[in-house]
């Protein structure tokens, strides 16, 4: 799923292609249908294959992975949350980042979240 959400849409050779440590062909295939009958998949016919890409939108996907993120591996805690993406410091913030961050903190104190 993150191969095609990030892509937008792929073939299977696509994806497997991507995989660190991919399954077979057959394997890859067997779970894309799984996924289409799913409903989480839609594909379309493109020539002699068939492009795969997600149904649920970008941003509504984002929300459910940050949800189970959250619950998961911080017990519910956005402090907890933005403290380990700080202490990873990978692409450290700009000072604009940084006062835009502040700001969303700002609005959400204003609002009472």
């Amino acid at each position: 799923m993150d191969v095609l959400y990030e892509l937008g849409g792929a073939t299977a050779a696509q994806i497997r292609k991507r995989l660190a440590d991919p399954p077979t062909d057959s394997a890859i295939r067997s779970i894309l249908r799984i996924l289409v009958r799913k409903r989480h998949l839609e594909r379309r016919p493109e020539g002699h294959r068939y492009v795969y890409s997600p149904t649920m939108p970008v941003g509504r996907a984002r929300r459910s992975a940050m949800h189970r993120v959250l619950r998961t591996f911080f017990g519910g805690s956005v402090e907890g949350a933005v403290a380990m993406l700080l202490e990873l410091g990978e692409g450290d913030l700009t000072p604009d980042e940084r006062q835009r961050i502040k700001s969303m903190i700002d609005e959400a104190e204003e609002d009472g979240r």
